[in-house]
């Protein structure tokens, strides 16, 4: 256990699942104390469940839906009632929906990707930061992608929603300089988690096959990654990292094995 993140207090969006409940295990192995936000209330309590288990001294539960502005009011408010600073920041909620060219693409799922990856962390943020800027050493780590750097085919909504996220980081960094609130990007690559079941709408056949013959990251990979930039010392930010699994050299150079490897 680092003494680092001990009682600090990490708030966590999207921690029912994937990058955000791993994060949320991760960081209660380090003592720290969970604010965790999803939809799915159910899930997030078997989330919190796990966090105790793991030693956490608080692990907390609130619905939380990025996409309304009402919903992170009531969440913040709620948060309020047990802390009046945040130590961590997660901005994890998000996620891709379809994988249609523009001339092909849906509204609905436009507005998904736009509504969660970009506007609900500006959102989250916005409400935070009042818990944050009177806290120097404390880190905003925004969930990006890849995608927000190099474009693909069928990507477009996507790949602009996380090119988003990069830009508002890039931005909140310069805004809060001074303030000692360090802002970072994580981006990873290919990793098994929900991600594909959702991109392709609970179809888990097709989602299955973009992992066929990798060895993808795991959330657990990116969650350890999370604890590591946050305990840092105060004076470390680290800007921007993206990571991998060895196999994806880039979005499209992807090492498959075949079925006698």
């Amino acid at each position: 256990m680092s003494t680092a993140l001990a009682n600090q207090w990490v708030l966590i969006t999207g921690a029912s699942s994937g990058f955000g409940a791993a994060a949320a295990v991760a960081f209660a192995r380090e003592g720290s104390k969970l604010l965790l936000g999803a939809r799915r209330v159910d899930r997030l309590e078997a989330v919190a469940a796990e966090a105790r288990k793991a030693s956490s001294p608080a692990a907390l539960v609130h619905a939380l839906d990025v996409a309304q502005t009402k919903s992170v009011e009531a969440f913040f408010a709620w948060a309020r009632t047990h802390t009046d600073r945040i130590d961590v920041l997660i901005n994890n909620a998000g996620g891709a929906k379809g994988l249609d060219t523009v001339a092909e693409g849906k509204d609905d799922d436009w507005e998904f990707m736009m509504q969660t990856n970009v506007l609900g962390v500006l959102r989250v943020t916005r409400a935070a930061l009042p818990l944050m800027v009177n806290n120097p050493g404390s880190s905003i780590l925004n969930i990006g992608s890849v995608a927000g750097r190099v474009a693909y085919e069928g990507g477009s909504a996507y790949c602009a929603a996380k090119a988003g996220e990069l830009q508002i980081t890039r931005a909140l960094r310069l805004e809060l300089s001074g303030t000692g609130v360090r802002v970072c990007t994580i981006d990873p690559g290919m990793a098994e988690t929900e991600f594909s079941v959702v991109r392709f709408k609970g179809d888990a056949e097709r989602a299955k096959k973009v992992y066929e013959g990798v060895i993808p990251l795991t959330a657990e990979d990116v969650a350890e990654t999370l604890v590591w930039i946050a305990s840092r010392p105060p004076h470390v930010c680290i800007d921007e990292l993206v990571i991998k699994c060895t196999d994806q050299a880039a979005i499209h150079k992807v090492y498959r094995r075949t079925a006698k490897q």
